[in-house]
């Protein structure tokens, strides 16, 4: 059995500073030690696959390792479920490391509780199958170094993660002291601004995307596009060197995008949001709300429909996501028909917070859309060469 300090201090010595994840009694230790130091970051997830999109952003935004910027994904073995698609489409294609702790619930030939009975022994199968590498949580001190090595070593060597599988008992415990939770943010009214706009005459995907580009200068500005045919219309219209088109990993740009706006204040990072996307993971509304710097803006084009899968419909239509962003904690809040709703959100005066619009826009897609012809790790590349943080 370890120390918390004893794994938590050897990490950052070798620049890991962010942790995010969901809690897990086995994780306690070390979520109460970082908790308790300013110079450390802790982020706690709606679920796990938001935690390692989070991460995948602070590693887009690092400056090298000798700065920090190192980041450490926390989990219950049995939300690995939740963190498949990032790690298999976000983490693994784009090739932005990061270390698992993986806690091993229900481990063979260790007492656990019945819901663990089947993830327990298949754990170890699922890390393989991801290709992740793993080995053992150290549980003596003069294993934490080492073991902290070989993973580094894999993450820079292939820029994919690496899996720390944490069996009972590895830490010994510590206690969380009292403290204020800090000032909470101060709850804005959502603003709705339509005008029963017709269908037929709702502004196109490419118009609202126009305007997106109009108020994101290259040199300060950080475009993050969701998967499907809103990152492929960007690519279109303009590629520029301060985007990033995502594929796969739906309903992760939001998470992704926090987790470079708390590493990169000095940019202004925008999250392209989709419909479909944002209701698989309307969690991460409460962790942006909650955590959201002023340096994020949230755009949401809601067409109705999963365009790029033949259009069949969402249930958005009768959901008022600026309600949810401004009951979430959000500064700023609004929804709109009218594609002027983008320039007020860029013009705007910065808030104490992120700030949202949502534009209703038509369906279709112009034919011929073009895919990226850049591979993800080379767009990733790209970007991160412009922010300097290659």
């Amino acid at each position: 059995m370890i120390e918390a300090a004893q794994f938590v201090e050897a990490a950052r010595e070798r620049g890991f500073d962010w942790y995010a994840g969901v809690p897990c009694s086995y994780l306690t230790p070390f979520i109460n030690y970082v908790l308790q130091d300013e110079s450390l970051h802790y982020v706690s997830a709606a679920n796990e696959g938001d935690a390692v999109a989070l991460i995948a952003g602070v590693t887009l935004g690092a400056r090298g390792a000798s700065k920090g910027r190192r980041g450490i994904t926390m989990m219950q073995n049995s939300g690995l479920g939740n963190a498949v698609s990032p790690l298999t489409s976000l983490t693994w294609t784009f090739r932005l490391p990061q270390l698992l702790i993986v806690t091993w619930r229900g481990q063979p030939g260790v007492a656990d509780e019945p819901q663990h009975a089947l993830m327990g022994p298949v754990t170890p199968a699922m890390l393989d199958t991801m290709e992740i590498p793993w080995e053992t949580f150290p549980t003596e001190a003069d294993a934490i170094g080492p073991a902290l090595d070989r993973a580094i070593a894999h993450m820079d060597e292939t820029g994919r993660p690496y899996a720390l599988v944490m069996q009972k008992g590895s830490v010994a415990p510590y206690e969380l002291k009292a403290s204020d939770a800090g000032a909470q943010r101060v709850p804005v009214a959502a603003r709705s601004q339509f005008g029963n706009v017709a269908a037929s005459e709702l502004a196109s995907r490419h118009e609202a995307l126009k305007k997106v580009i109009a108020h994101t200068p290259v040199e300060s500005t950080v475009v993050l596009a969701s998967t499907g045919f809103c990152g492929r219309e960007l690519y279109a219209i303009d590629d520029r060197p301060n985007q990033l088109y995502m594929v796969g990993s739906m309903g992760c740009v939001t998470p992704f995008a926090l987790g470079l706006a708390l590493a990169r204040p000095d940019l202004h990072i925008v999250a392209l949001d989709g419909d479909g996307a944002a209701l698989m993971r309307m969690g991460a509304f409460a962790t942006l709300g909650a955590y959201g710097p002023s340096n994020l803006t949230h755009v949401l084009l809601d067409n109705g429909a999963h365009d790029s899968t033949g259009g069949q419909a969402t249930v958005s239509p009768q959901v008022s996501f600026a309600g949810v962003a401004a009951a979430c904690g959000y500064a700023s809040a609004v929804e709109s028909d009218d594609p002027a709703v983008l320039d007020e959100l860029f013009e705007a005066l910065p808030f104490d917070g992120p700030r949202f619009a949502r534009l209703v826009i038509r369906r279709g897609t112009p034919d011929g859309l073009p895919r990226p012809t850049l591979t993800p790790p080379d767009v990733k590349t790209r970007l991160m060469r412009h922010i300097g943080a290659a």
